[in-house]
């Protein structure tokens, strides 16, 4: 990771987009500890997929549990195609 201060990023942001495009990772110091990561489009998808994939885990652990502890709703067929109409 890299790490640069504001004024940095102005000067050289086309050098800085070529470092984040080669697959480096950009900290902006910003007062106050609000500082800032840059990376990638290809590595941000990435980690929204990997976010997503833990949530979706996440609810199917949770329906594991809940099937375990018998807290399940039985449809019989006619009773499903009746909640499409």
């Amino acid at each position: 990771m890299i790490a640069l201060k504001t004024l940095d990023v102005r000067n050289n942001f086309k050098q800085i987009g070529d470092l984040i495009n080669s697959g480096e990772t950009i900290l902006i110091s910003r007062p106050h500890n609000q500082n800032l990561i840059v990376i990638s489009e290809a590595e941000y998808r990435e980690l929204e997929k990997l976010r997503r994939n833990a949530e979706y885990l996440a609810k199917l652990e949770r329906s594991i549990q809940q099937f375990k502890e018998g807290k399940v709703v039985v449809k019989t067929m006619d009773e499903l195609l009746e909640m499409e109409k």
